[in-house]
């Protein structure tokens, strides 16, 4: 595709879109690559540009709001890639997606908007398959580092017994790092959503609602509240990224025609340690976790949480506490004749946004540089679906995360 642009960031001036900016500017220069920052005040784009140093003035600057269907269009067709940080991706996504699947461009995210993700593939898959747009979805902590820990394990799984594992549990060993507004927004439409929408109540109870019609897996998924995991020898509560995360490694074992079985589960929480003490820690995390639900299901109550208790949209970690964040996420998976091969996913930065922004800036240019056309042809796809060793790559040498096979059985 020969454009004027390999990459535009939609959504620049916003709070992980500034990151995303930053760090293209100023800490990765991928090589004889165009970028432009995109957001609807010309103002804003010139400060956020004065800040990136003298260095980047240069970068190309677009007005473009988010429902200016003239205005996308003329966006998409000057780049290759469009990566999007314009959330809650439900209110404001759905112009941008259309423009790029009708003009061919490629485009990559950070949603965990499972409900959209759905309302997309349904609307504009046809599309995107004609005019050869490729279109990735959660490119971010929801849910790269999942998809791609459990790609990572089912590939040595195959390549050491021959069979992949049909049983995958993923737990959050570690984790430190702060919410933004942007990101409560997503999450509370989401609840807004379900609230007011029966249809949307049943979809978020069906665990394979992103996988295509027809797939062939039927194992019986569930969710991780509070229980002793013996593979892991701790106490085990639920993970707030599980339902969107499950969504879409089942949409990737599903796009990959079933490579990891057609009894294929995958489940993940939060270790909380052994002990009494492990056991007391999970159920507080449990109990809070439905208490944090029920209370998003009514509008009082979202009002009352948004107004007084939650990071407002533009609002998020320091720069300070970004670096000083992490994750280590553990991955156990078990083959039908009791092999065992366990994964391990760290980040250096905190995962929403200091560790998203390296993730997803990566994502997009991989899509742009590694992907071919011929590889990888128009349509809505998971970062486990759509990338492959390059992405492994650029993400341990210029984004802080590191993939590594922990142990395997013993033949």
């Amino acid at each position: 595709m020969n454009r004027e642009l390999d990459l535009i960031v939609f959504g620049a001036t916003s709070f992980v879109g500034k990151i995303i900016c930053r760090y293209l500017a100023t800490e990765y220069i991928e090589p004889n690559f165009s970028w432009a920052m995109a957001a609807r005040s010309q103002e804003k784009l010139e400060r956020l540009r004065a800040t990136l140093g003298s260095g980047a003035q240069h970068i190309p600057i677009i007005v473009a709001e988010s429902f200016d269907k003239a205005a996308l269009a003329a966006l998409c067709d000057r780049a290759a890639v469009v990566l999007s940080t314009v959330g809650p991706y439900a209110l404001y996504g759905e112009a941008l997606i259309e423009a790029c699947v009708t003009s061919g461009t490629d485009y990559c995210d950070l949603t965990g908007e499972s409900q959209w993700m759905k309302r997309m593939i349904s609307r504009h898959s046809e599309q995107a398959k004609l005019s050869g747009a490729r279109v990735v979805h959660a490119c971010g902590f929801d849910s790269l580092p999942s998809d791609l820990g459990v790609k990572l394990l089912q590939q040595h799984a195959q390549t050491r017994y021959g069979e992949p594992c049909s049983t995958v549990k993923m737990r959050v060993k570690a984790m430190k790092g702060g919410a933004s507004g942007g990101t409560i927004a997503s999450g509370m439409n989401a609840f807004k959503e379900a609230a007011s929408d029966p249809k949307v109540r049943e979809e978020m109870k069906n665990w394979y609602s992103l996988c295509p019609a027809g797939h062939g897996n039927s194992a019986a998924q569930r969710h991780v509240y509070m229980e002793y995991d013996e593979d892991f020898k701790s106490w085990v509560g639920p993970f707030i990224m599980a339902n969107v995360n499950t969504r879409v490694v089942l949409r990737t074992n599903a796009l990959l025609n079933e490579q990891y079985g057609r009894q294929f589960y995958y489940g993940e929480g939060s270790l909380t340690g052994a002990g009494d003490a492990g056991r007391k820690r999970a159920k507080r995390i449990a109990l809070g976790t439905k208490l944090f639900g029920a209370v998003l299901m009514f509008a009082p109550l979202r009002w009352l949480a948004l107004k007084f208790f939650l990071p407002k949209p533009g609002e998020g970690p320091s720069a300070d506490e970004q670096r000083a964040g992490f994750f280590d996420l553990r991955f156990c998976g078990q083959t039908d004749s009791g092999k065992e091969v366990r994964v391990k996913v760290t980040g250096d930065r905190d995962p929403g946004y200091g560790s998203t922004s390296k993730m997803i800036a990566q994502a997009a240019i991989s899509l742009r540089r590694d992907v071919d056309k011929t590889q990888l042809e128009g349509g809505f796809w998971t970062p486990g679906s759509a990338f492959g060793e390059s992405l492994f790559q650029r993400l341990e040498t210029s984004a802080g995360l590191t993939f590594e096979v922990e142990n395997i059985s013993a033949d």
